[in-house]
């Protein structure tokens, strides 16, 4: 099941630029390169330091606290698999922009 976040017009980054977005309980960032739109969660999976002021090269975010460096496409820390950041995909329908979040469904425990 997925869930549809509509980012309101005011928090929609201009090219270049980033914002901070707080949907539910998380906490995530926007940015906006050239036009296209990446969302991931604001912490670092090493340490949970905050993202949003990372050094952007490109579609390349690096943590502010150790310098690591993750895809804003995938997630991924560059040149590896084993550590990454959650990422959302992002749609974009005219002037409106939506981050699409999975939603995690509980399972109930039967006792019998």
């Amino acid at each position: 099941m997925t869930g549809r976040f509509e980012v309101p017009q005011e928090k929609i980054p201009t090219s270049g630029a980033r914002a901070f977005i707080k949907v539910g309980d998380k906490f995530l960032v926007l940015f906006n390169i050239d036009s296209q739109f990446y969302a991931i969660d604001d912490s670092c999976p090493h340490q949970g330091a905050s993202l949003f002021n990372g050094k952007l090269e490109g579609q390349v975010i690096q943590c502010c606290a150790h310098g690591l460096r993750f895809d804003l496409a995938s997630g991924y820390l560059l040149n590896s698999t084993h550590l990454k950041v959650a990422s959302y995909p992002v749609e974009v329908i005219g002037e409106q922009v939506f981050i699409v979040i999975e939603k995690v469904m509980e399972q109930g425990v039967r006792h019998e």
